[in-house]
């Protein structure tokens, strides 16, 4: 005989989902007072990678109640094909992503400027690499940018105080009485 204090299993399924979501967000509680001793931009990384992971623990659970509501095989086998071009087009996403992020590191290693980094082509590391160095040889160098000076900044001055021929051109002219 049950007692009136037991659990059907469906209803413990749904205990044990909403426990581990209290624990999941616990845990991204935790590590985001963990997180106020990290600089502010790795505070906002973890924010969004715990709204990243909230949001696939929703998807989650929706897709386990579709699962459970659909009666039919059709009706299973139309739900995993949409789920399926879902993955696909973010797998295209993620691969598009880390092709920008590895020619954008080839290039600020190379020194490309951003014109140059575009027209990078290959499709392997080593590819890219071999035609950021063929590249680089065209790319002109920022001299904005170098700044390799230290003290004093010879910068804007017309001539040098301890050159002679400069200082008897600026005060060789005077008359003397």
């Amino acid at each position: 005989m049950p007692e009136e204090n037991e659990t059907p299993p469906a209803e413990a399924g749904e205990e044990n989902a909403e426990e581990t979501s209290q624990t999941d967000e616990a845990k991204a509680t935790e590590e985001t007072d963990k997180g106020n001793e990290l600089p502010e931009w790795a505070r906002e990384k973890l924010t969004k990678a715990n709204a990243e992971a909230a949001n696939y623990r929703t998807k989650l659970r929706e897709a386990e109640k579709a699962l459970e509501a659909a009666k039919t095989p059709e009706e299973v086998e139309a739900l995993l094909t949409g789920w399926k071009a879902e993955r696909e087009e973010q797998e295209r996403k993620d691969a598009e992503a880390a092709r920008a992020l590895l020619i954008e590191n080839i290039a600020l290693k190379h020194h490309l400027p951003e014109a140059l980094a575009k027209r990078l082509v290959g499709n392997t590391r080593e590819e890219l690499e071999a035609d950021a160095k063929a590249l680089a040889e065209f790319a002109e160098a920022d001299d904005e940018d170098i700044h390799l000076e230290g003290g004093l900044s010879p910068r804007g001055r017309d001539e040098d105080p301890s050159d002679p021929r400069a200082l008897a051109l600026k005060y060789g002219g005077r008359k003397r009485r």
